[in-house]
């Protein structure tokens, strides 16, 4: 049970406060309620490109890092579809000094042409590193636009092309700061050894004069259902051909959502999992494997990755994985194996609350759901889910016209 007060100040900014006496550190998470799903069509990449942008330097901090770094503190940042999160960690006496960085440049970040054109070149160049020049790195690129006709899901994180942050104006860059940045669109955690009176008063005194920027807007057209599977073969400079399979999924609130969790569970974590049995362990046919969900505020996508062995062929591969796909929906599954699951869950999210940044990382995630509450409901709501509901949702998912298959085969297997 992780506690926590919430008070909102009068420029909408969420303040959520989790007071641990057991660590002498402080960890603060500024998460904005912008993701790529917020960018136009043909101006992808700006959420991404702002993840490195919010560290050129503010108004009263040129650098970022060097004073973080002076106060025994150390920072990151990550971008998803839904939101964007900034983080420190650093000695709780310390803690004002990243309530000022984080401050400052909610209020005024300075967007300099060369702050741009530094960060551009990097945004440009981690596409080319990540997604062009590494095997299977395009695989998002092509999945996205397979599964997604009209939701911006339809790209991914980094963009959809580095053209698109090429081509942008520095007036552009601007407005999307001004349009998103703000703390009314925004949420602020603090846990440490702080009295959440303490705290609070330290947000009011550094990010209660900030000015609330306008209403934000989230217009997201809702994705209509698919009806027929989508499959696409792709030639590249892979070392072993690859099969990706996806399937649309619940949106993260959706109460199917955690059974759709514990399948992709069921399927691939771990050397237990049943296509990791089934095809790698009794049948020697693949090299690795993993499932996975996207968690996405909007309907996602459940993945299954599979690496083929020398001789294997990917419709091998795509006639294997359906079956055990299917095994899934003829019959419910086995309380051991779905006990298994449940304890695997809960004993992760118990160690992992462990961490003071985790705590502020998670309330600050479940605040923008607008229900901190669900930190603490998580495990009772997973452990609730029945096999019945397990196979009821495989049903649901694992079925062709809800699917996405994408093979990769290397260049010189033609």
């Amino acid at each position: 049970m992780v506690s926590f007060e919430r008070r909102v100040l009068s420029n909408g900014l969420r303040v959520v406060v989790h007071e641990d006496p057991y660590t002498p550190l402080a960890a603060v998470n500024v998460a904005y309620f912008v993701g790529s799903r917020d960018e136009r069509p043909d101006r992808t990449g700006f959420a991404h490109l702002f993840e490195h942008l919010m560290f050129s330097g503010s108004r009263n901090a040129p650098n970022f890092d060097n004073l973080l770094q002076s106060a025994g503190g150390e920072n990151n940042a990550y971008t998803t579809n839904d939101y964007t999160t900034f983080y420190e960690i650093l000695p709780a006496q310390n803690v004002e000094t990243a309530l000022f960085l984080e401050s400052d440049r909610m209020l005024d970040l300075r967007i300099t042409r060369r702050a741009f054109e530094t960060q551009r070149r990097v945004v440009i160049e981690e596409f080319k590193e990540t997604c062009l020049s590494e095997p299977y790195g395009d695989m998002l690129h092509h999945l996205s636009d397979m599964l997604y006709r009209v939701h911006p899901y339809r790209w991914p994180v980094i963009g959809l092309t580095p053209e698109h942050v090429a081509s942008a104006t520095l007036e552009e860059v601007r407005a999307f700061y001004e349009r998103w940045y703000a703390p009314n669109n925004a949420v602020l955690s603090i846990c440490g050894p702080l009295k959440p009176d303490e705290a609070f008063a330290l947000a009011e005194k550094w990010f209660g004069a900030i000015p609330p920027g306008p209403v934000p807007e989230h217009a997201i057209p809702e994705e209509p259902p698919q009806t027929a599977i989508v499959e696409r073969t792709v030639e590249a400079d892979v070392p072993v051909p690859a099969v990706f399979m996806a399937f649309r999924t619940p949106a993260r609130l959706h109460p199917d959502f955690y059974p759709a969790d514990l399948l992709s569970d069921v399927l691939g974590m771990g050397q237990s999992s049943r296509l990791y049995r089934a095809l790698v362990k009794e049948q020697p046919l693949l090299a690795s494997v993993d499932a996975s969900v996207t968690a996405s505020f909007d309907p996602g996508i459940l993945l299954i990755e599979a690496k083929l062995n020398e001789g294997v062929t990917p419709q091998q591969i795509v006639e294997a994985i359906w079956a055990v796909l299917n095994d899934l929906t003829a019959a419910p599954i086995g309380e051991r194996e779905l006990a298994k699951i449940r304890h695997r869950f809960e004993s992760t999210v118990i160690y992992s609350e462990t961490s003071v940044l985790n705590k502020a990382q998670y309330l600050g995630f479940y605040e923008l759901l607008d229900r901190a509450e669900l930190l603490n409901q998580e495990v009772d709501t997973y452990n609730a889910v029945s096999a019945e509901d397990m196979q009821r949702v495989a049903q649901t998912l694992f079925r062709p016209e809800n699917a996405a298959v994408l093979i990769y085969q290397p260049r010189s297997a033609r």
